[in-house]
C-alpha cells in the first residue's frame, strides 16, 4: 500500500513539473509562425544585393534577415512588407495591413529616416565637422522629443493588428568603430553620429519596453565589423556610384549581425 501510494506520489509530482516546465518555457513555434516583417531599408535588405522583382524600389533581398529566418525555419507563411525610406508614417500607412489575428512573429527597424539618417550623412560627408555635429544634434533632438509618440502610434498599430503575435523591435548598428587610423570624415564627426545612434537605439529600447515587445539589439555584434575597423566590414561606406546603398549592411551584416539577433529573439 505505502508503494502505491508512493508511487502515486511521484507520478504526480512528475507530471506537475513536466506542466510547470512546459508552461514556463518560451514559445517556439518557428514551424508554425505567421511572420510578417515590416520597417525601412535595414529590414527590407538594401545593400545586400538579390533584390527581389516584385519589391520595385522597396529593395528587398532574399539576404536579408526576415527572409533568412524564414528560410531557415520553414514558418507556415513568411511575408516581407519592409520598403526602402519607410518612416513610422508610411509604416503605419502602407504596411501594418500585412498583419492580421492569425500573424504570431513580427519584427521591425523604423525611426532612422524620421530623424534623417540620410541627410545627416550627406552633410557629414560634404560639409564638414561644425554641420555635422549640428545635425546630429537636431536629430538626437527630434529622436528624444518627437520620435516616441510617432513609435507609439506603430507599436499600437502593429498591436491592435496582431493581437497574437511576438514583435521584435530591432535596433541599427553603430556605424564606426573610434580610435582607429580613418580617412574621411573628422574623429569629432564619426564620434558624434556614432553617440547620435545611441540616442536613437535608446529611443527604441525604450517604446518597445513600454508596448511589452522584445528588443533585438545589434550594436554589440557588429564591434569589429564596423567601419574604420580591421575586420570584415559589414556596413558598406559611402558609394558614390550607388548612394542607396551607403550606411546599410551588406548582406554579411545580415546574415552575421541581424540574423542571429533576430533568431535568439524572435524565440
Amino acid at each position: 500500500m505505502r508503494r502505491t501510494r508512493l508511487t502515486s506520489l511521484v507520478a504526480t509530482l512528475a507530471a506537475t513539473a513536466i506542466a510547470t516546465l512546459g508552461l514556463a518555457a518560451p514559445a517556439r513555434a518557428a514551424a508554425g509562425d505567421n511572420y510578417v516583417a515590416l520597417g525601412d531599408s535595414y529590414s527590407s535588405g538594401l545593400g545586400a544585393d538579390s533584390y527581389t522583382s516584385e519589391s520595385g524600389g522597396c529593395y528587398r533581398s532574399t539576404n536579408a534577415y526576415p527572409a533568412l529566418w524564414a528560410a531557415n525555419n520553414s514558418p507556415a507563411s513568411y511575408r516581407s512588407v519592409a520598403c526602402s525610406g519607410a518612416t513610422t508614417d508610411t509604416v503605419v500607412s502602407s504596411q501594418l495591413s500585412a498583419l492580421s489575428a492569425s500573424t504570431t512573429l513580427a519584427s521591425i527597424t523604423v525611426g532612422g529616416n524620421d530623424v534623417g539618417f540620410s541627410n545627416i550623412m550627406t552633410t557629414c560627408v560634404l560639409q564638414g565637422t561644425t554641420d555635422c555635429v549640428n545635425a546630429v544634434s537636431a536629430a538626437e533632438s527630434a529622436a528624444q522629443n518627437t520620435l516616441p509618440g510617432k513609435l507609439d502610434n506603430v507599436y499600437n498599430g502593429i498591436r491592435s493588428h496582431a493581437p497574437n503575435a511576438r514583435v521584435v523591435v530591432l535596433s541599427y548598428p553603430v556605424f564606426y568603430q573610434l580610435n582607429t587610423l580613418c580617412i574621411g570624415l573628422s574623429d569629432t564627426s564619426r564620434a558624434k553620429i556614432d553617440e547620435g545612434i545611441n540616442v536613437l537605439d535608446g529611443v527604441l529600447s525604450a517604446a518597445a519596453a513600454r508596448h511589452g515587445f522584445r528588443f533585438g539589439d545589434v550594436r554589440s555584434i557588429f564591434v569589429g565589423h564596423q567601419l574604420c575597423s580591421y575586420g570584415t566590414k559589414w556596413l558598406h561606406a559611402l558609394n558614390i556610384t550607388n548612394l542607396n546603398v551607403s550606411y546599410h549592411p551588406t548582406a554579411a551584416g545580415q546574415s552575421g549581425g541581424y540574423y542571429p539577433v533576430f533568431r535568439n529573439t524572435a524565440g
